[in-house]
């Protein structure tokens, strides 16, 4: 065992798919935990999104790795002996099953807690445990919808909101869960008892939009009540989107909006600026060649002073839309101001800021060859976290698992005959 891993000889069982919990489970790996992935004798379904070779993907290979895969049919009666032998040596059980399918299977916390009080669940649902969309199953982009965090990001398309390419509120989710367990865990080292960690993607939703979730009566609910009752009239008008969504009460102030933080067109691409402060501001301004009189005698009427941000944001894009974005980061950078130019995201695969950080990690799959992925989310001394590498393929560990929790090989043979389990993806057709 190795100490220097915080996660070093702790038992994790994924019963998960998809994205939270597989990310939150890989995470662990690298940590050092022991983790077997439990899927469907069909496989984790992002096994079958554009396959690359039988059952590989790069959905399944960006969030799997380290962990070890036992195909079983959670239904198949014969499959609860697998399972009791499982969890009689695991630490912590991770699910993400619709809504009252844990409980069916007996893979809750109230279903566990008497026989393995020292075990740590942890858990993600779509929308929360009670209300009236607990019952309901949810994906990232379902409930970046019911959050608010889809109009937020403001993408709108054919006239209606868009997300974009990244599930943002999946991976929160796995990290918040990966915080839970560790939480759980550290928690069980003093008191001797495990417990039961509740992630949602709601929540994470909710997390990701901290700034906006923040009402304070006296400056905000007039304001609130009233968006609330216009937007009844839209909709029972049947007004477009884009109407309903200009109703949003603007929080950042006018300076911020316009000029200071936000991205310009430059000579050959886009830049991002971000001046937070009024020292920044002044920086930015400068280098840009102008002055902004506002800073030093703020404008105290709204109307002028969003008048005065738009004239002023006009001059500095037509300014700004002159160079480079290689030379006005040069300049920024000298001012102190944040900078940065627009990049698309793989890009990013051979960027040297990354790669000099050890962000990114380049290892061989056996299947597909060469393959760059990212490194552990997070870095520890003494190797606390080191990059996985890539699941073995599917059911090609579940005789040396099974063996390794007692089974015999004629138990394994007929637990495989009898369709408990598999050693091969099923073929295709």
């Amino acid at each position: 065992m190795d100490n220097a891993q915080p996660f070093a000889g702790i038992e994790v069982v994924e019963f998960g798919q998809f994205i939270a919990v597989p990310f939150c489970a890989q995470v662990l790996s690298e940590g050092g935990a022991h983790v077997i992935k439990i899927e469907s004798v069909e496989g984790d379904p992002v096994r079958q999104l554009a396959p690359l070779a039988p059952g590989e993907t790069r959905h399944f290979l960006s969030r799997n790795r380290g962990k070890h895969s036992l195909p079983l049919d959670l239904r198949h009666p014969a499959s609860a002996r697998v399972v009791e032998r499982l969890l009689a040596r695991a630490d912590v059980v991770l699910t993400n099953f619709r809504p009252g399918l844990a409980a069916e299977l007996g893979l809750d916390w109230p279903s566990l807690a008497p026989r393995f009080p020292r075990l740590v669940v942890g858990n993600v649902s779509a929308f929360g445990r009670r209300g009236p969309a607990a019952p309901l199953a949810g994906m990232d982009l379902v409930v970046q919808a019911r959050s608010g965090l889809l109009a937020a990001g403001g993408n709108v398309s054919d006239g209606v909101p868009t997300g974009g390419e990244n599930p943002v509120v999946d991976y929160m989710c796995a990290m918040t869960l990966a915080f839970g367990v560790a939480s759980a865990l550290l928690r069980r080292a003093s008191t001797g008892r495990g417990g039961e960690v509740d992630a949602s993607l709601l929540m994470a939703a909710l997390v990701v939009q901290n700034n906006n979730m923040v009402r304070i009566d006296s400056a905000d609910r007039a304001t609130h009540t009233a968006v609330r009752a216009r937007l009844a009239e839209l909709r029972a008008a049947g007004r477009p989107y884009a109407e309903q969504a200009a109703l949003t009460p603007q929080i950042r102030p006018p300076g911020t909006v316009n000029v200071y933080y936000r991205t310009y067109a430059t000579r050959d691409a886009a830049l991002a600026i971000a001046c937070g402060s009024p020292a920044l501001r002044r920086a930015f301004i400068r280098a840009v060649g102008l002055s902004d009189d506002a800073l030093d005698r703020p404008i105290v009427d709204r109307p002028k002073e969003v008048e005065h941000y738009l004239a002023l944001r006009r001059r500095v894009e037509a300014i700004v839309a002159t160079r480079t974005t290689a030379e006005w980061q040069t300049t920024l950078e000298a001012a102190g101001v944040p900078a940065a130019g627009v990049k698309l995201p793989l890009e990013l695969l051979d960027d040297e800021q990354p790669l000099a950080n050890g962000m990114l990690h380049d290892l061989t799959h056996p299947v597909l060859g060469p393959v760059r992925v990212l490194a552990p989310p997070l870095g520890m001394d003494g190797g606390g976290f080191v990059p996985a590498q890539a699941t073995a393929p599917f059911g090609s560990e579940t005789r040396a698992i099974l063996g390794e929790l007692g089974f015999s090989s004629a138990e394994v043979d007929a637990l495989l005959a009898e369709g408990v389990t598999r050693d091969r993806l099923k073929p295709r057709g």
